[in-house]
């Protein structure tokens, strides 16, 4: 079980990105907060191939309600990870599984 956080060290809303591993085993991604809620993605455009944070842990347009696009202003659903303004529209975000027990946000394990 890999703990990542601790839910109150996120804003509300908020986003934290991770990285694990080095070379071709290095991952990355994110997750944002949303209320009692966590969703975590591949930090990865669907369009671009880019990370999306435009500088660390930012993953949140100005008014906190969509996870923008650094590259190319792209804008996608907290909840779904789904691109709604830009020119990867209707695609998503790969999905990382979290979960949140005990105030403790961890990967799940698949």
């Amino acid at each position: 079980m890999t703990i990542l956080c601790r839910l109150d060290e996120l804003e509300d809303p908020g986003s934290k990105g991770f990285e694990f591993g080095s070379g071709s085993s290095l991952r990355r991604f994110f997750i944002v907060r949303r209320g009692e809620k966590v969703f975590g993605y591949v930090n990865r455009c669907p369009h671009a191939g880019s990370t999306l944070d435009w500088n660390e842990d930012a993953f949140l347009d100005m008014t906190r309600n969509f996870i923008i696009c650094a590259t190319h202003g792209a804008l996608f659903t907290i909840e779904q990870g789904r691109c709604m303004a830009g020119p990867c529209r209707n695609r998503q975000l790969e999905p990382v599984p979290v979960e949140v027990v005990d105030g403790v946000v961890r990967l799940v394990p698949v």
